[in-house]
């Protein structure tokens, strides 16, 4: 169902890009958008390891709603980990493609808002600032959960 990676000799290993998926800080999100237009938009999000899951927030309308309840099929891209070898201008990149299902995550308040720590937790610099901001605005978030079907990485020279 899903292509095999074309170029076999860049691929990582499902471990690697599962590794990038869980330390990258944004990736990019993308649906089935109006007219067949693909959509695309960088998120903040939370790769739970444990679950194999990827969770972020967002809001309760727009061009990315509309398009998760027409179609649920999404893919989300990371890329990072760049560093030169002696003597080249050009970077290695890697990167992790996941294609999978977008659901609103209408799970419990306490499953939602141990998630929307996690995710706080890897962004904000204390967890005292995570703690403010959930009392202050945990009723407002709308979570999102993609279900993993198919992962490939690969690491590129940019040249």
């Amino acid at each position: 169902m899903f292509r095999p990676l074309r170029r076999k000799k860049c691929a990582i290993t499902d471990e690697e890009a599962r590794e990038l998926l869980a330390t990258c800080k944004r990736g990019v999100f993308a649906v089935n958008g109006d007219d067949g237009y693909p959509y695309a938009i960088p998120v903040n999000y939370f790769f739970d390891t444990e679950h194999d899951k990827i969770y972020f927030h967002g809001a309760k309308a727009g061009h990315k709603v509309d398009a998760l309840k027409r179609d649920d099929k999404v893919c989300f891209t990371v890329y990072g980990n760049e560093w030169y070898q002696d003597g080249d201008w050009a970077p290695y990149v890697m990167s992790t493609v996941v294609f999978g299902r977008c659901r609103l995550a209408n799970d419990t308040p306490a499953f939602i808002e141990d998630k929307v720590r996690q995710l706080a937790l890897k962004y904000y610099p204390s967890a005292e600032e995570v703690e403010e901001e959930i009392a202050k605005d945990i009723k407002g978030v709308q979570l999102y959960e993609i279900t993993i079907e198919h992962l490939c990485g690969k690491q590129i020279q940019e040249k």
